[in-house]
């Protein structure tokens, strides 16, 4: 797991793609919402995102 993180890492280095960093950011955290607010009170309201 960390190699592809480490790979994704030096590919965005090396092909100067610096605009994929917000990209993945919105990703990481709409991915982290979902697992963290799925036991939770808000959990209606995401299950069509799952």
């Amino acid at each position: 797991m960390w190699d592809l993180v480490k790979e994704f890492l030096e590919f965005l280095r090396k092909e100067k793609k610096w605009w994929l960093w917000p990209l993945v950011g919105v990703l990481l955290l709409l991915a982290a919402l979902l697992v963290f607010a799925s036991g939770s009170g808000l959990a209606w309201a995401l299950y069509p995102f799952m």
